[in-house]
């Protein structure tokens, strides 16, 4: 399939800049695989779509305030992006600019809280940085970080918080798993007083998937890697759940990733694991596990968009996504949910 497949148009206006005030009221577009249709909800209005025994699996990753402002022994303001953990308080970082912070270079964050000395330039212009501080590493940047929100968003965000799922538990992702975004502890109760399974699985988000494709023939694109794991107890839920003729329903393309990673070819089952990700899903893909998908709209030409197309079909899709268009719905991130069953 050619990447041009998988283009549509959008105004700049339907990229949603900030949060909804509420999160469950946010726009839900729902589609039904086997009737080809489209309807117009509201995000809560999920609850009506499960039924008791479903198994909701979500993304319990929690995103780093990973972007640090500072300064060189200069004077001179620099940024800082925490990529990953190499090892105790030494991280890859991006940082900008990066012709000028040479290895050996010491900088200065908040009010002298936090330091860091540039160790060495890696492969592809990041650097190996070490940490000082007085404290407790994660405590001090919930107090200077913020959050590393994704390029196609300009404004400012109030409150951390609103970049994070209220079910993040484990630090260690670089974007949020966007879809989560849309449920509130509310709702989640409801769901579970309806019958409805929720099960975990971890994956961290790692800043590649912002990466585009750049080849014509997306086959020959190169996906990131990202680091996964699920527990027993989930296992079980979602084991429990195949076993009995329920439906396995991801929350974000993350879960979908990491459940069509870790499941069998010929059951569908999963099983307690821990590693790296790196499938890539477009049409043609048969999925394994997953019977539904609740997910936001994704960027042109992106794999994210590839991966729903597969779930849903291409044309189904595109057609949904210049309905949204048309609608008026808010895209990416910040923006409304679609549910694919």
């Amino acid at each position: 399939m050619k990447l041009s497949d998988f283009n549509y148009e959008l105004p700049e206006k339907l990229i949603a800049q900030v949060p909804i005030k509420n999160r469950d009221e946010s726009k839900l577009m729902v589609l039904n695989r086997k009737k080809q249709t489209i309807e117009h909800k509201i995000f809560k209005d999920i609850i009506d779509y499960l039924e008791p025994g479903d198994c909701l699996v979500r993304n319990n990753t929690k995103v780093l305030p990973a972007r640090l402002y500072g300064k060189k022994e200069t004077g001179a303001n620099v940024e800082f992006l925490l990529l990953n953990r190499i090892d105790g308080d030494i991280w890859e970082c991006i940082v900008r600019p990066g012709n000028k912070l040479h290895v050996g270079t010491k900088v200065t964050f908040g009010d002298g809280e936090l330091n860091a000395d540039i160790l060495e330039v890696m492969a592809g212009g990041t650097r190996k940085v070490k940490f000082t501080y007085n404290g407790i590493f994660n405590e001090i940047l919930d107090r200077i970080g913020l959050m590393p929100l994704p390029p196609y968003i300009h404004e400012d965000l109030k409150q951390n918080d609103r970049y994070q799922t209220v079910y993040a538990k484990y630090e260690g992702s670089a974007a949020a798993p966007t879809a989560g975004l849309h449920f509130t502890e509310e709702l989640l109760k409801r769901l579970e007083e309806k019958g409805v399974i929720i099960a975990n699985v971890t994956l961290h988000v790692g800043i590649g998937t912002f990466r585009p494709v750049k080849v014509e023939n997306i086959e020959e694109h190169e996906m990131h890697s990202e680091h996964f794991y699920i527990k027993q107890e989930d296992v079980e839920k979602i084991n429990n759940a195949k076993n009995n003729g329920k439906r396995v329903i991801a929350i974000g393309t993350t879960s979908c990733r990491v459940l069509e990673t870790i499941s069998s070819l010929e059951t569908g089952l999963v099983r307690e694991t821990e590693g790296d990700t790196s499938i890539f899903i477009y049409p043609g893909y048969k999925f394994k596990c997953i019977d539904g998908l609740i997910t936001n709209f994704h960027l042109p030409e992106s794999t994210l968009l590839m991966l729903v197309s597969a779930l849903a079909g291409r044309e189904y899709i595109m057609k949904a996504y210049h309905e949204a268009v048309e609608k008026e719905y808010r895209f990416f991130s910040f923006g409304d949910a679609m549910f694919i069953y």
